[in-house]
């Protein structure tokens, strides 16, 4: 176990270290923007007059993606059960609904991977370089996203995350962050206690998550931006990954 230090705050005893994925490892906003408009157009090619509405729910404007938004955080069937429900308000039923949603999502999904490429949701700078500092020094590591599980153990692949990574857990069916019983069933898979476990994410719903499951720490990065009020809830916030060091 070692001390985990973020600027002035430090955290003793740390056995382990959960990252969130998207906007926390990976600088996914390309990436997520091409798939919500992906499925917005697609929809709208089915049920016409929808796209805006999902467009609006993703949070996506222009070249900017809402990192509170559905789409930012929400795990894929949460994002389908809202865009079954855009379906439902035309006057059809729930069953039909969520068939319509599940068929435009799995074509969504065909087409963007069709196209995507290992820098559409590369590594934030740093990224590796922490992973690997902090696995030489006996931390166990893992990855707890929204996305899903094998979206999870794609990323790790694509970015060679393997001898770093033991934990890739993605959100399928079931609870949905910030249910603690995710964290606490991430920590039971490392092997390692939650109040020895630090959580490392870019949303709110991570810092509300870990620090309900009773983790040691929940650290916020919001790499740069100036606005991250969103992450008031958290012990500490950063703006980059090279900020979390041993403490020696």
């Amino acid at each position: 176990m070692v001390n985990i230090r973020c600027g002035t705050v430090v955290f003793k005893e740390v056995e382990a270290i959960v990252f969130d994925k998207d906007g926390t490892l990976a600088d996914s906003q390309e990436f997520l923007r091409l798939l919500g408009r992906r499925r917005a157009r697609l929809l709208d090619a089915r049920i016409p007059g929808t796209a805006d509405s999902m467009l609006i729910a993703y949070g996506i404007e222009g070249d900017r993606l809402d990192p509170n938004s559905l789409l930012a955080i929400g795990s894929r069937h949460e994002n389908l059960i809202a865009a079954a429900g855009y379906v439902a308000e035309t006057g059809r039923g729930w069953w039909e609904s969520l068939q319509i949603a599940t068929e435009v999502f799995t074509e969504a999904d065909a087409q963007v991977a069709a196209t995507e490429t290992d820098t559409t949701s590369p590594l934030f700078v740093g990224s590796l370089e922490l992973l690997a500092q902090l696995h030489d020094r006996g931390l166990k590591l893992g990855i707890l996203s929204a996305d899903t599980t094998v979206r999870v153990k794609e990323f790790v692949r694509v970015h060679g995350l393997d001898p770093y990574i033991e934990l890739e857990m993605g959100v399928d069916r079931g609870p949905s962050k910030p249910d603690p019983s995710l964290f606490r069933d991430a920590c039971v898979r490392l092997g390692v206690d939650p109040a020895q476990t630090l959580m490392v994410g870019d949303s709110p719903l991570d810092i509300q998550m870990a620090q309900t499951a009773g983790a040691a720490g929940a650290i916020g990065i919001c790499w740069g931006s100036a606005i991250a009020a969103h992450l008031e809830q958290a012990e500490v916030t950063i703006r980059r990954l090279d900020e979390i060091t041993i403490d020696d």
